[in-house]
Formats: C-alpha cells, sequence, structure tokens
C-alpha cells in the first residue's frame, strides 16, 4: 500500500544542478503496460478468492501450524498487491501530469481495492479470536514469529466494525481519502508560478524563498500566495471533504479524538504524544521566538516576513555542491560512524534506485518509499545543490537504509511506526552535519552551518509541531460544521503566530499557505513524527557522543527490528524512555544549546 508518510517534514526547497540521478522502476515491472502487471493482477485476485474459501470462518478453529500457514500466505499476498500499489504510486510521483500515469495509478488502486476486499475477513476475524483461543496457536514457530503483527493489528479491536461494514468502507476508499487526495496533487503539480517574468512549478518557487535577494524571495512569496489564492476554494474544499470523511470514520469507531487512530498506528500512548506536543509549546519562546529574535538582526529587519524565514544569513554565500560531492559527504559521513551503514547507503548511488532531477510534473519534497522486502526502496528528492538538499539527501538515505535493514523481517513486520521511522532519517543527518561542521575550521562558515542547522531543526520540531495543533484545532472545529478558507486562513495564521513568535509580521497571502503541506491531505497527523523523531535522535546522539558501549551495533539491531519492537523496548538499550518527561527536554535543550553558541559569538560577525 502506498506510504505517503515517508517524506521530508514539508518546507520550502533549496537551489539548481546538472546530471541527476533518475530512477528506474524496473526492478518492479517494466512499464505499466508489462503483461508482468497483469499477470500479478489475475494471480493475486484468483489467490485472495481461494484464500478467503479456505479461511473464512475457520481460524478459531485450526491448529497452531495451520494458524501459521495461514499468515504467511496471507503475507505473500498482500505483497505483491504492495509490488503493484508501489509502482503505480512512484509512477505517478515522478509525473503526476501525464494521464497515462494517472489512469494506471487509479486502476491499480481500484483494482488493488477490490482484490483485498477479499481479504479484509481475515483482520477482522483475527481480532474477534480470544486471548485463551489465540495464545496455544502461537507456541507454533511459524505463527510465534507473527506475534509483534498480531499485538499491533489488536489494538484496533475496540475500534473494529462489521464485515460488511469493513468491506464497503474499504472499497469506498477509492472514491473518498484516495480521490481527494488524487485531486490535491494533480492541483497542485499543475500549478504555475508567476515570479520575475518566469513561469515557475511550485518546488522551484518555493525554493525562490530561500533566494540571497529579498527582492526575489518577496516576489516568490506573494506570487505563491496569489497563485493558492486563487485556488483556495478547491483546496478548501478538498480539505473540508477529507475532515469529515474522518470525523465519519472515527464517529463509527469509537475514536476519542481526531489524533487517535494516528497514535494507534503510531504505537505510541496519547500521553506521550501530548507531553511531547506539551514540552514543545512551552519551550517556543526558548527556541523559535529567541532565534528569530537574533535573525532579524543579522538581517537588519525591523520585522521578519514569511518570505524571511528560510532566507540565507549575510554571510552566506551557500556554494553550490554538485551531486557526487553531496554523495562523498553523506556516504563518508555515515562510514565514519558505521562501515556497515555506508555500504547499504552505497547501493542506492550504484544503482537507479534515486530520483534527484528537476523536472515539471514531479512531485516536491522528498520522500523513500520501502517498497516490499523482496525488490528494495525507492528516494525521491529535487536537488537543487544547496547544503539544505545534502541534509535532505542524508535524511532520505537514512530511511532508505533503515527501510533495507528492517526488510528482512518480511513485509508485514518490516512497516516501522511513522515514530520510529524518522529514528534513522534525522539521525543520518545529525552525522552528516556534525561532520561537515567538523571538517571546516573557518569561523565564519561554522556559524553559517550552526544557524542553517538550528533552522532545520525548528522546522524540524517547532513548525511540525505547529503544523499538529493546526491539524487538532481544525478537526475539532470542522466536526461542528465546515470551515471557511477564510477561517482555516485564521487557524493558520494564529498558530505560525504563536510558534514564530513577535519577530514575524505576516502578510495577508500566507493565510493560504497552509496549502502547499501535503501531508494534512495524505496522511492527517502524521507531522508530530518530525518532532518525535527530531527529539529522540537527539537524545540518541548524546548518548552515542559520550561512549556508549557498543552503540554502533546496537543502532543496526534497533533498525532491523522493524515493526517488532515498540519505542519503550526499542530504546531501553540507550537507557532512554520516552514516558519520562525529562526525555523530551533533553532534545530540545540540544537545540536550545546550539541557540546559545549563535547569541554567544560577537553580533558584528554575522553581518
Amino acid at each position: 500500500m502506498p506510504y505517503p508518510g515517508l517524506e521530508r517534514a514539508p518546507e520550502g526547497e533549496a537551489g539548481g544542478t546538472a546530471s541527476l540521478p533518475v530512477w528506474d522502476l524496473a526492478d518492479l515491472y517494466p512499464g505499466p503496460e508489462s503483461p508482468s502487471v497483469n499477470a500479478d493482477l489475475a494471480a493475486v485476485e484468483a489467490g485472495a478468492k481461494a484464500f478467503a474459501e479456505r479461511h473464512a470462518g475457520r481460524l478459531g478453529r485450526v491448529s497452531g501450524a495451520e494458524f501459521g500457514a495461514a499468515i504467511a500466505e496471507f503475507e505473500r499476498l498482500e505483497q505483491t498487491l504492495g509490488r503493484l500499489v508501489s509502482y503505480a504510486q512512484l509512477l505517478f510521483s515522478s509525473d503526476s501530469t501525464n494521464p497515462t500515469y494517472g489512469q494506471f495509478y487509479q486502476t491499480i488502486n481500484e483494482r488493488a481495492t477490490a482484490i483485498s476486499s477479499h481479504l479484509i475477513f481475515f483482520g477482522l476475524e483475527l481480532n474477534r479470536i480470544e486471548e485463551a483461543v489465540l495464545e496455544p496457536k502461537l507456541t507454533d514457530p511459524v505463527a510465534a514469529r507473527y506475534r509483534p503483527w498480531l499485538r499491533d493489528l489488536r489494538v484496533f479491536r475496540p475500534h473494529q466494525l462489521g464485515e460488511d461494514l469493513e468491506r464497503l468502507a474499504h472499497e469506498k476508499e477509492v472514491t473518498g481519502h484516495t480521490a481527494w487526495s488524487r485531486l490535491f496533487d494533480e492541483t497542485l503539480a499543475g500549478l504555475s508560478i508567476p515570479v520575475g517574468g518566469e513561469e515557475l512549478t511550485m518546488s522551484a518557487a518555493l525554493d525562490r524563498l530561500s533566494d540571497r535577494d529579498r527582492r526575489v524571495r518577496e516576489a516568490a512569496g506573494l506570487a505563491i500566495g496569489e497563485v493558492f489564492g486563487r485556488n483556495i476554494r478547491l483546496f478548501s474544499l478538498i480539505i473540508n471533504t477529507i475532515m469529515k470523511d474522518k470525523e465519519i470514520a472515527d464517529r463509527w469507531r469509537h475514536y476519542p479524538h481526531p489524533a487517535s487512530y494516528r497514535n494507534l498506528s503510531n504505537m505510541v500512548e496519547d500521553a506521550v504524544v501530548q507531553a511531547l506536543v506539551g514540552a514543545v509549546r512551552a519551550e517556543y519562546p526558548r527556541l523559535a521566538h529567541r532565534y528569530y529574535a537574533l535573525k532579524t538582526r543579522w538581517l537588519g529587519l525591523d520585522k521578519l516576513q514569511h518570505w524571511d524565514r528560510n532566507a540565507p544569513l549575510p554571510e552566506d554565500d551557500d556554494r553550490h555542491l554538485d551531486w557526487e560531492e553531496a554523495r562523498g559527504r553523506v556516504l563518508g559521513a555515515y562510514a565514519a560512524f558505521s562501515p556497515a551503514l555506508a555500504e547499504i547507503g552505497a547501493r542506492f548511488f550504484s544503482s537507479p534506485w534515486i530520483d534527484a532531477a528537476l523536472r515539471p510534473g514531479k512531485a516536491g519534497g522528498a520522500f523513500a518509499h520501502p517498497t516490499v522486502p523482496s525488490v528494495h526502496p525507492y528516494i525521491l528528492l529535487n536537488y537543487h545543490g544547496r547544503t539544505r538538499d545534502v541534509m535532505t539527501l542524508a535524511h532520505e538515505l537514512g530511511h532508505g537504509v533503515h527501510q533495507v535493514l528492517a526488510g528482512d523481517q518480511g513485509y508485514l513486520l518490516a512497516n516501522t511506526p511513522l515514530t520510529l521511522a524518522e529514528t534513522a532519517s534525522v539521525f543520518g543527518e545529525m552525522l552528516t552535519f556534525r561532520a561537515m561542521l567538523e571538517a571546516t575550521r573557518e569561523a565564519r562558515t561554522r556559524r553559517i552551518m550552526l544557524a542553517a542547522k538550528v533552522e532545520d531543526m525548528l522546522n524540524t520540531v517547532v513548525r511540525q509541531i505547529a503544523f499538529y495543533r493546526f491539524e487538532t484545532l481544525m478537526h475539532e472545529e470542522r466536526r461542528t460544521g465546515e470551515l471557511l478558507p477564510e477561517r482555516i486562513g485564521e487557524i493558520w495564521l494564529s498558530v505560525q503566530k504563536e510558534s514564530l513568535g513577535p519577530a514575524f509580521e505576516f502578510s495577508p497571502e500566507y493565510r493560504n499557505f497552509w496549502a502547499y503541506v501535503p501531508h494534512f491531505i495524505h496522511t492527517p497527523f502524521y507531522v508530530y513524527a518530525y518532532a518525535f523523531g527530531d527529539c529522540l535522535v537527539n537524545a540518541l546522539y548524546a548518548v552515542y557522543r559520550d561512549g556508549h558501549p557498543g552503540f554502533q551495533a546496537k543502532y543496526l539491531d534497533m533498525l532491523r527490528a522493524g515493526g517488532t519492537k515498540r519505542h519503550r523496548e526499542l530504546l531501553a538499550p540507550f537507557g532512554l524512555d520516552a514516558t519520562d518527561p525529562r526525555f523530551w527536554k533533553r532534545g530540545l535543550d540540544v537545540i536550545a544549546g546550539f541557540i546559545d553558541e549563535l547569541e554567544a559569538m560577537p553580533a558584528a560577525s554575522m553581518v
């Protein structure tokens, strides 16, 4: 199934380069017209029907060996469906304006949905088995292997509907959330942004928000806002419909609040998420407010506008880094930490597993898609040649390496909860940043790098918690009726002012900028996973720097675990516990410490 979640935290892009790699999806299928696509569709459809005929209504009565064999067969069927849907999604991401790709994407989603409807009974029936009946079956070695998957499946028992309702909800998904998400993607990809006499893609226009020239940034910010404004009624209709669809499902399934399903999917307790959100919001003044007050002075301004948020600092020439240099820096940082980690990362470059080229119609931002364990992950990013793009490459490569290592668990057990899925990516960024910083002797450059890292961390922690707050307020208010575009804009501005602080003076068009964040559409309430991952990695990296014995081996074991363990089990070998309020403060203190360093630097050195 699609993995829209494993994306870089939504931000502006960063500067252009040539000779960039383009992925080759032939390891999945030779092409959308390939006979192997139709052959797999036919085989998995026949297999799903036969599976239902053999097992429906009988799972509670079979032996442990039969039980384990049934789950293994279900996994094989799901993997085939996952391969088909992954291929269609990646093809669509490569050019969402291509009507053939769009048609193929929709067709595969519809066929996969229809086929998987034959398999819905399996999870429902598994959840109806009482613990006293289930436990003896798990004495079988094959069945016991799937215990973590069953554990995670059974947390949804209280929210399960009857089989007919589950099948109806499943089959209508292609005309519900999936269809509205496709409309959003195609609309966003098709937008043309007029900036300085050029017609730019959204990705290229967002890139201009990081330009050295404030006039260029302003022109881009105003143009993006104006184009969003012309389309805001459509974007508002899309998000209103998705929120209402979710509210209906939540009400039928008895979820207590809009984020409950996401938290269960992430295998993280509501109280832990609220502790994270509360800790970050309490630190807004010490983190974002303080940093942007510094940046206002560095830029020589009285107030910042939204197009100044990612502006380079005055001394920052942000020299262009070509693709080979970016590759060397990232793999070098990985190798210094663990040669085994770097060896896996190198496979992505020696094989056509990365699409970094810039072209119209291509999905913006960046992501790593695990596809299926029998193939390999693919990485998409838009490489403009800036330092921030090197960090994005390090981030997505971390996802890719994690997905390769976890793949040994198999299709059902490899998928990591979103809160932990960001661990390897953010850790890879930190390794790369530290390596680049330590290799830099010139004080001015070190200051610039440190400031850029603070901005990335604020984007990953403060900004994503503000996004989460925006979603929470919207979804709660949507339960009483549809939100007008103006009201959505008011909520957006309120959370931006709270999180970014008094250094900013927001111009009117910024109220529409919520529409560039695909996570609100694709994966509601995903965004806090970035803050979770960043704070977790800050704490984890501190343990590494303190010389924790056997850290590298324990870290690789953590990645290999995939979805077999939850955060408490995975962090225990490092002496960390996310349920402890001090855990989050420890992570936030790392960001505050970097800002302390910047404040201590002579003001003249930054202008």
